[in-house]
């Protein structure tokens, strides 16, 4: 599994409304120049998260976007998946269902769908609240 640059600042997007936010809508002007990412690529990130029901947006000359819930509410998990897809480590797996025609003779599946269950596990107990306190192990 390979996070890609997408999902890195999908992260990024969420930690910058979380601690600049303070429940008021941020333009993306903002958030581009507090994170060095580019208006074009975050539009697309935002929309995405917005699609997924993460974010609230706002038109208009004081509108941007804001988180719509507590930041212990969103996992890394989460907006990973939302903006990834899957996270399964090899493409058989898929978010636990098999997707092979071989699976019934393949002795490596369970090791996959093990670690597919751990990478899983792990990102939905991190919160944004735990990166932005530091409580991540």
């Amino acid at each position: 599994m390979i996070v890609s640059t997408k999902g890195r600042y999908a992260l990024r997007v969420i930690i910058d409304l979380a601690i600049n936010g303070n429940d008021e809508y941020i333009s993306l002007k903002d958030i581009s120049e507090r994170s060095l990412i580019s208006m074009k690529y975050l539009e697309s990130i935002v929309s995405n998260l917005n699609k997924h029901g993460l974010l609230d947006s706002l038109r208009g000359k004081k509108g941007g976007y804001k988180l719509n819930r507590p930041t212990g509410e969103y996992t890394v998990g989460m907006i990973l998946k939302a903006s990834e897809g899957s996270l399964a480590p090899v493409a058989c797996v898929n978010c636990g269902d098999v997707q092979c025609n071989e699976a019934h003779d393949c002795i490596t599946l369970p090791m996959w769908k093990k670690l597919d269950s751990v990478i899983d596990s792990y990102l939905e107990s991190v919160t944004i609240e735990d990166l932005i306190n530091g409580k991540v192990e």
